[in-house]
């Protein structure tokens, strides 16, 4: 498989990479067939994306963000969701309840690639364009007339790479074209890491660079009027519990790791 990706579209690589090393391992926490037949297609030496610190930290959010979907899933069994910045992301295979609709959206050379590696699937949509025009949501609002329910926005490994004032316009998208409101679970950086982006030890191996950190998702809720700050979760409440270097972490940088924040409007 050929890929031509974009700076941060590289950056999915990250994810696909720790997901197919831990996949291959005797007690996997997360297991992704496809994460592992991407990366063996690829053909490359994925040894430079797969770090400890993020290969923990990928893990840890992908328990957690899976667990807190399937817990809405068992709660709206016909949900709607839209995973934003989908990469190679092969979500809708771990949590699928047989009944909810699901789009995958990205920007098109990632698309591109993705269609290469995945093939079509009964209530997924894949959606190629920019989370800040909003000529992506008419799909889902089609989807959503028929529903009747509330949807639900990931945006995983996305908003570190965007300006706040981006971060502004995208909530604003959602506002304006989901008057019924819905639910965002968005990955927050940090300040510190926005500072601090070559120490990463995956990241600093890509041309991108973060551009954006809360201290709090309460900065998220307070751009834009009428979304509020649900709950927020560190990774490290999961990273702890599966090495002494995660313990270690938690304790010694408690404020260095990212979050998971959900959002409501």
């Amino acid at each position: 498989m050929n890929l031509q990706l974009g700076d941060v579209q590289t950056t999915a690589l990250i994810p696909l990479a720790v997901k197919a090393s831990e996949s291959r391992r005797k007690n996997p926490r997360v297991i992704d067939k496809k994460a592992v037949e991407i990366v063996e297609a690829i053909g490359i030496d994925i040894s430079k994306y797969d770090k400890f610190m993020s290969h923990e930290g990928v893990i840890a959010r992908t328990i957690m963000l899976d667990r807190q979907l399937k817990e809405i899933i068992i709660k709206t069994p016909e949900t709607v969701v839209i995973n934003l910045g989908a990469g190679f992301d092969d979500r809708f295979s771990r949590v699928d309840n047989g009944k909810i609709l699901w789009f995958d959206l990205d920007l098109p050379d990632v698309i591109t690639a993705r269609k290469k590696a995945f093939p079509e699937k009964e209530r997924v949509t894949i959606i190629a364009g920019d989370i800040l025009d909003p000529s992506w949501c008419k799909p889902v609002q089609e989807a959503l007339s028929e529903r009747k329910t509330k949807p639900i926005f990931l945006a995983e490994g996305l908003f570190m790479y965007l300006t706040m004032e981006q971060i502004r316009t995208f909530l604003n998208v959602l506002k304006e074209n989901f008057p019924c409101g819905g639910t965002l679970i968005a990955e927050q950086n940090n300040k510190l890491m926005v500072k601090n982006e070559k120490f990463h030890d995956t990241v600093k191996n890509t041309n991108a660079h973060f551009v954006s950190g809360t201290d709090s998702g309460q900065e998220i809720a307070d751009l834009v009027k009428g979304f509020r700050l649900v709950e927020e979760h560190s990774f490290n409440e999961e990273m702890k519990k599966h090495s002494i270097r995660g313990k270690l972490f938690a304790l010694l940088l408690p404020k260095m790791n990212d979050r998971w924040a959900t959002f409501e409007w």
